[in-house]
């Protein structure tokens, strides 16, 4: 765990998110006796199960469908001193230089500031039944509880075992008559209401985490989504790419795409 005596780095809300794809560097791996082998299964075994006992800690484990990579690690904690250490020894777990990192990236739950909020709202409700009634103040409440409950789960999500993960890192254009952050925020805001209706669509069969990183890795977000079926995956980017926030102010980085596995099975499809 974390030195008592360094500080820990926690956002006033959010949480921490890494992902962490490597190559196994087979020649060496093989260079292990079989006990040295066992013995580094057993360490990365023993930290995997630390680090998911740790507060408010979720690691989940991929195999990656791809020479991309092979082994891929989804951490998501509060505190960023515990991250960092983390990440050190899960590239160490197998033994020096066995895992070669291929690419990381860091980002933070974050809400969103599109979403309506409570005034507009409450503003847009008594012009359709009236300040007062009961009607309204049913309907407030309704909202404050879907609101709460839609703050909880960008925040602080549960990672479902969902076994098709899609991690891709995305920002907004910054071009000539393409500037996303010239636009009005009203016009963003009326953009991104669509987009999240295209999303919507896929309501049950994809679970979308949306990570903020200005300032923390080379893009502006990271997008993780979770399915029991690849064509889900590939129906919502596909179509997600003719709504004009996609098409028009959307740059994307690198797509991985991993299996989540039992760290045994993971052993066993890795060959290690």
């Amino acid at each position: 765990m974390s030195d008592k005596t360094i500080d820990p780095v926690v956002p006033v809300e959010g949480r921490h998110v890494l992902h962490l794809f490597y190559k196994i560097e087979y020649s060496l791996w093989q260079l292990f006796t079989r006990d040295e082998q066992l013995k580094a299964k057993t360490n990365l075994s023993t930290l995997v199960q630390e680090i998911r006992a740790a507060p408010s800690t979720q690691l989940i484990l991929l195999s990656i469908v791809s020479p991309k990579a092979d082994l891929g690690f989804m951490l998501l904690t509060p505190d960023l001193q515990m991250a960092n250490q983390f990440e050190k020894r899960l590239t160490q777990a197998l033994g020096p230089d066995v895992c070669t990192s291929v690419f990381s990236y860091l980002s933070m739950t974050e809400r969103s500031e599109y979403t309506t909020n409570e005034a507009d709202f409450a503003a847009t409700l008594r012009e359709e039944t009236g300040p007062g009634t009961v009607e309204y103040e049913t309907a407030l409440a309704d909202y404050r509880k879907r609101n709460a409950k839609y703050l909880q789960d960008r925040l602080y999500p549960n990672l479902p075992a969902w076994p098709v993960v899609c991690f891709y890192p995305m920002s907004k254009r910054r071009n000539a008559g393409q500037n996303w952050y010239a636009l009005p925020f009203e016009e963003r805001k009326r953009l991104m209401g669509g987009h999240a209706r295209v999303g919507r669509k896929w309501h049950g069969k994809i679970l979308q985490l949306i990570t903020g990183s200005t300032g923390l890795d080379d893009g502006e977000w990271g997008v993780t989504l979770f399915a029991h079926d690849t064509y889900d995956i590939k129906g919502i980017v596909y179509e997600m790419r003719f709504d004009p926030v996609s098409a028009e102010y959307a740059d994307f980085g690198e797509f991985y795409i991993g299996l989540q596995l039992p760290l045994d099975e993971l052993f066993r499809r890795l060959q290690l």
